[in-house]
């Protein structure tokens, strides 16, 4: 019997059903059950007792497979031995100070030596923070006001990010060789969409256009080599490399935002790509499992912080728990295992497109490294190359039912339809999540042969 939305989701409710309750429980004291929206999947969370390894263990007793892994952040998986050494070695000593210690210093020379474009690193507490920071300095350094980013990027919550992340309705979002700002939540600004431009993901002669109509008031452009939130589309290297030509002829900085693809390469994903940008947002792993989020960039671009020109000051920036807890995890996070935990990625991709492909299903795996997406489509074989093609041809409903259904079937995925690897996976667990998701398409599509 084929599976359908209604089906799925009352067995996910079901199953996870000590959840549900806490939600509306907890709702009583926190909007909506829980601090972040994101966490929501489908009716409600999935509320957890424990993490180990690559499994996390939920309120309603049941073990799962973590593809999510903190929305990519956990590249360690839960419980890792490394870093439950690095904070149980500093708890004793204090670990809140109005002092800096020296493991913060420690990590931002591991990010410089990692990152070829990174001479120098501030620290914040989230990589939100962080975006909003690397926007101040290439305001500060340039003179002008605006910024411009991609439809389908996300930044994090500050007011100039929360546009066009899925630019709808698209009756507002202008036409995709010149996109117009969509705010993707109430509250923000009136003046946000005024400040910021909108360029379309892997269209060069357009975004040359727009950059061009606007240089004079342009401080930086945004972006992400590979988006996460508005849909895995990454942006072609020949496109980000004539993106950074342009930028460079017109005098508007490249700030990328490599919150998400740090976990592509051991050299970030920007060196994959033959790119210097002129400043780096990093966040995520960097941390450990733990709030952390960078800066780094040419060293010159921080002159003005030097000189107490630029404020960038908070309680908690740098804190040494999630400084400590980083520099473990960059250790682990060598370049072999870099290499065994994108292979795992690779054979996830390849072998799921190439059944795929075979049985003219309209699914497919799309990404780089241990972050990917997978899309159910309008037909077999159709390529995303821009969040609105994602908009335009993706089969949401059957997307939702992929997502319920590996939940159901043991794995939890993000709701969004990507999925994060971590270091404690097996090829073992690289094909369960296979077999699972040909058999949720066989359910949906019927089996062929």
């Amino acid at each position: 019997m084929p599976l359908t939305l209604g089906s799925v989701v009352e067995r996910f409710k079901k199953k996870f059903s000590v959840s549900g309750e806490k939600s509306a429980a907890y709702g009583s004291h926190i909007p909506g059950g829980y601090s972040r929206s994101s966490l929501t999947f489908g009716p409600h969370a999935i509320y957890v007792e424990r993490g180990d390894g690559q499994y996390i263990d939920t309120i309603d007793g049941h073990r799962l497979l973590d593809f999510h892994n903190n929305f990519s952040c956990t590249i360690l998986g839960h419980n890792h031995p490394r870093i439950r050494e690095a904070i149980f070695d500093l708890v004793p000593k204090g670990f809140s100070f109005g002092n800096p210690m020296e493991h913060e210093h420690q990590l931002a020379k591991m990010l410089c030596e990692r990152i070829e474009s990174v001479e120098k690193v501030i620290f914040s507490c989230s990589s939100s923070e962080a975006c909003l920071s690397a926007v101040r300095i290439a305001r500060a350094n340039t003179g002008k006001n605006k910024i411009a980013k991609f439809e389908g990027g996300y930044h994090g919550l500050g007011d100039p990010f929360v546009l066009s992340i899925h630019p709808v309705p698209l009756l507002l979002a202008g036409p995709a060789t010149r996109p117009k700002p969509v705010a993707n939540t109430a509250g923000l600004s009136t003046t946000s969409c005024e400040d910021v431009i909108v360029l379309p993901q892997n269209d060069l002669e357009a975004c040359r256009r727009i950059l061009a109509d606007n240089a004079g008031d342009l401080a930086a452009v945004i972006l992400e080599l590979q988006c996460g939130a508005g849909g895995v589309i990454r942006l072609d290297e020949p496109f980000v490399q004539g993106l950074g030509e342009i930028l460079r002829t017109l005098g508007i900085l490249m700030i990328v935002d490599e919150t998400i693809t740090l976990r592509a390469a051991y050299h970030g994903m920007q060196s994959l790509y033959g790119v210097k940008p002129d400043l780096t947002v990093l966040g995520k792993i960097i941390g450990g499992g733990l709030p952390l989020g960078a800066v780094g960039g040419r060293a010159e671009l921080f002159r003005m912080n030097e000189a107490g020109e630029v404020f960038h000051s908070g309680t908690h920036h740098g804190h040494p728990l999630s400084t400590k807890a980083g520099i473990a995890c960059l250790e682990v996070m060598n370049e072999a295992t870099y290499d065994r935990l994108n292979s795992l990625g690779h054979s996830i991709q390849t072998e799921l497109n190439r059944w795929a492909k075979q049985h003219d299903y309209p699914f497919s795996v799309n990404g780089v490294g241990s972050h990917l997406g997978y899309e159910i489509s309008d037909r077999p074989g159709r390529v995303y190359k821009s969040c609105r093609d994602i908009l335009a041809y993706s089969n949401e409903e059957h997307m939702q039912i992929f997502a319920f259904e590996m939940a159901n079937r043991g794995i939890f995925p993000m709701y969004r339809g990507q999925i994060a690897l971590s270091e404690p996976m097996t090829a073992a667990d690289a094909q369960q999540f296979i077999r699972v998701g040909k058999e949720i398409i066989e359910a949906l599509y019927g089996t062929k042969q």
